[in-house]
């Protein structure tokens, strides 16, 4: 039995208000009890004029990409790419993390043996990290020959959430032009006409792609993952990702197609930088309007980690939905989303993944302290200081 821990006179941030300061006690990783007095030898954090809020969870994140790959073409192990993502994550509040780990016909960053390396790390250091990690298999829809990798990583538990990327099209486009083609060659580590030249090749396999997909999406209901389309332009295409039972719409273009997928009871995510930066690095559509229009009801870190907690206090500041509500966009929502019911809400029996901010910081949300299955997992030099 691990030592009780009392978290003294925060406020919590729960399902529909901020409660006054009160105590929170956690035992054996779980939220015991919210305002009875600390039990005896229960260690204490002294947290007076903070909020304590959820965790967050992540339910795709690519930052770790930088990971691996700093500098185009420079490639770091992927254990140490994953000890360095694990403290980021905390130093954000981050506590369950879906990493979205793409497997693509391209080779470099991308390939089948990145993707196979990520795997064996992630395994390797499995208990080893602060933060829980889980993988979000990215998977492109032209992959075909890429699939057997995929399929072992899921019949071993390691695929956490399946999501159909296509990309292929895109790519080939942009690879045409020789001012943008620079990109998918520097991760590729080959020209950007080889590039071009794979993905033509791979397009011209179009009519393999249909039965592919639903052979993937046949494996990954049978191992009860949640699944996300990618992208999704129409409701029309929307529902044909529904009929493989894809229940999750990640980045859908258009208010139309996200609130198709909201009626029918689905979770549509979009990008927390979205929201703090007040629209798409790439033109797509304003997260902040999809979230005021219902049409979506997650938000993830997508390629900034630091983008989950502003993009909570952003939206509940510009007045586009309370603080509860935002926060569970990117907490219980999305704990939701990836069917995961025992997290991303402060309540008795819960998993105790919380995260101590001091909301009234010129920030806006400085992290405090990390807390993972009740254990201190990150705290800053100030949280430290409050621990008696």
């Amino acid at each position: 039995m691990t030592r009780p821990l009392a978290i003294a006179g925060a406020r919590l941030l729960l399902a529909d208000a901020v409660s006054p300061p009160t105590t929170l006690t956690v035992i054996d990783g779980r939220i015991a009890a919210i305002g009875a007095h600390a039990p005896p030898r229960a260690r204490a954090i002294r947290a007076d004029g903070l909020l304590l809020a959820p965790g967050l969870v992540d339910i795709h994140g690519d930052a770790f990409e930088r990971q691996v790959q700093p500098r185009p073409g420079v490639d770091f192990r992927h254990d140490l790419a994953l000890i360095d993502t694990d403290a980021q994550l905390l130093a954000n509040g981050i506590t369950t993390a879906f990493h979205g780990v793409t497997l693509s016909w391209e080779p470099g960053l991308r390939s089948e043996a990145a993707f196979r390396a990520f795997v064996a790390a992630w395994g390797g250091l499995r208990g080893q990290l602060g933060a829980e990690h889980r993988i979000h298999l990215r998977l492109e829809t032209y992959a075909m020959d890429q699939w057997p990798a995929a399929e072992a990583a899921i019949a071993s538990g390691a695929v956490h959430l399946l999501a159909f990327n296509d990309h292929t099209a895109e790519i080939a486009r942009r690879a045409a032009d020789p001012a943008r083609a620079a990109r998918y060659a520097d991760r590729s580590k080959i020209s950007g006409a080889e590039v071009l030249a794979l993905a033509q090749a791979m397009l011209a396999r179009a009519d393999e792609v249909e039965p592919f997909v639903a052979r993937a999406a046949h494996v990954a209901r049978d191992a009860g993952l949640a699944m996300a389309s990618h992208d999704d332009a129409s409701p029309e295409a929307r529902a044909r990702w529904r009929a493989l039972g894809c229940t999750i719409c990640e980045f859908p273009m258009n208010a139309a197609t996200g609130l198709a997928a909201r009626a029918a009871g689905e979770h549509v995510v979009m990008g927390c930088p979205n929201v703090v930066r007040g629209g798409s690095h790439l033109g797509w559509h304003s997260a902040e309007a999809m979230v005021r229009a219902g049409a979506a009801d997650v938000l993830a870190s997508d390629y900034y980690y630091p983008a989950m907690r502003h993009a909570a206090f952003a939206l509940a500041a510009r007045e586009v939905c309370t603080l509860p509500a935002a926060w569970a966009m990117v907490s219980a929502n999305a704990a939701a989303a990836a069917g995961l019911a025992d997290r991303g809400r402060i309540a008795a029996g819960l998993r105790a993944d919380l995260v101590l901010l001091d909301d009234s910081a010129l920030s806006g949300a400085e992290v405090v302290a990390s807390i993972v299955g009740g254990r201190i997992a990150w705290m800053s030099g100030r949280g430290a200081s409050l621990l008696a």
